[in-house]
């Protein structure tokens, strides 16, 4: 894609739309790898605010100290979501993508400590169970992107009673795959796994890519899209668990 049509509402909304529409995951990360140079300027002219609104939902509801909390951003694209943990102070970011592309721009900004080329879904993530205070998807969780399959994983990776945050879009083309996250997200907590601390709707998540999928009451000029925020705590180990999982020690002959 020329780089001199970058940020033309037209084409960003054309690209946006494609994107959308590919059920494929191979065949999105090669979109999202041509894409990638573009991609931060055709966020802006979005209007793209996932990013950011779900930083402020991490934020205000993080317990400690942000500037020694490691952070697992997934599906991390170009670091979006990274630049606005720095600005939270959130420093210790660890990324991961199945788009090639996507990390090199990653890589530039600087951002992240670590980063990891993993489609999760296909497999698992490049960490050890328990291993971060917040773990953060934002934006892949769609049909062609992360299947609902692999929550399960954002929450192995997080430590006990650490936080995770997620997003999807709630327009029409997508509330069968929320339907089914929701559902994933409700079984996972049924079974004593986490907790929901926020399930926030958006009305202003990006520009709609259609007139079908404008927010209503807005106009199809600069009409929206929605979204919503989703912020779980994982639960604590049990004492029982502590005990097992300590050191215990030898027994007196």
């Amino acid at each position: 894609m020329a780089q001199e049509e970058a940020g033309s509402l037209p084409e960003v909304l054309a690209r946006v739309g494609a994107a959308h529409g590919i059920p494929d995951v191979a065949q999105k990360l090669h979109f999202y790898d041509r894409w990638a140079p573009d991609y931060d300027q055709d966020m802006a002219t979005l209007q793209y605010h996932a990013p950011r609104l779900a930083v402020d939902c991490l934020t205000q509801a993080f317990p400690g100290p942000t500037h020694s909390a490691l952070i697992l951003d997934v599906a991390c694209g170009t670091g979006l979501v990274a630049a606005e943990l720095q600005a939270r102070g959130f420093l210790q970011l660890h990324g991961v993508d199945g788009s090639p592309e996507m990390l090199n721009q990653a890589r530039a900004r600087g951002l992240y400590q670590c980063l990891h080329l993993c489609t999760l879904g296909k497999e698992p993530l490049p960490s050890a169970e328990g291993t971060f205070d917040a773990v953060l998807i934002v934006g892949a969780l769609s049909d062609g992107q992360v299947p609902c399959s692999a929550i399960p994983e954002l929450l192995r990776v997080t430590k006990p009673g650490g936080l995770v945050c997620l997003t999807t879009r709630t327009n029409s083309s997508n509330l069968q795959y929320k339907e089914a996250l929701e559902a994933t997200l409700e079984s996972l907590e049924r079974a004593g796994a986490w907790e929901c601390l926020v399930a926030l709707p958006v009305d202003r998540w990006e520009l709609a890519t259609s007139e079908l999928e404008v927010v209503p009451g807005t106009s199809a000029k600069d009409g929206f899209i929605s979204g919503i925020i989703y912020l779980y705590r994982k639960q604590k180990a049990t004492q029982a668990e502590e005990v097992r999982s300590s050191p215990q020690p030898p027994a007196v002959p």
